[in-house]
């Protein structure tokens, strides 16, 4: 999918709001998928692109997380993270299927089907730029802001 155009797709997001991947023509979007809302992990990343929000404001980018919590659950985890930017909600995983990023996963010697962190930068007319798979959430943010920043 690397420098190609992503298909169109639309989710439910916080905020009341709907998300379409097409509303954005001219922006740099960064989607980042991350496996569940309010777990330490997930928190940390959500706070890294949280506090580094305003550099990638100033370099025409918008970022939205994406997982399969529901709507609720990801209000709660915004709200209470102060994230100034809205989670998608992908239950039926439209997205997680089109970016390919669930994964058989080890968690406490069971394997488990779910979200393997990562993150994709699409430029403002809708082509993948770039994309990050098992991502190590320490510096992760700031990696993607460089990147975002070079386009």
């Amino acid at each position: 999918m690397l420098d190609q155009s992503i298909p169109e797709f639309e989710l439910p997001a916080t905020s009341g709001k709907q998300f379409s991947s097409s509303r954005f023509p001219g922006k740099t979007l960064v989607l980042y998928f991350y496996p569940k809302d309010s777990t330490p992990g997930c928190t940390t990343e959500g706070q890294q692109f949280r506090d580094l929000y305003p550099l990638f404001q100033a370099a025409n980018a918008e970022i939205f997380g994406i997982s399969r919590d529901s709507l609720k659950s990801h209000e709660n985890f915004k709200a209470k993270q102060a994230f100034p930017f809205d989670l998608l909600a992908d239950p039926e995983e439209k997205a997680c299927t089109l970016f390919g990023v669930m994964k058989m996963k080890n968690m406490y010697g069971k394997q488990v089907r779910g979200i393997e962190r990562s993150t994709f930068v699409i430029d403002g007319k809708g082509v993948l730029r770039r994309e990050w798979r098992g991502v190590k959430v320490p510096g992760h943010a700031q990696e993607v802001l460089d990147f975002v920043k070079s386009l």
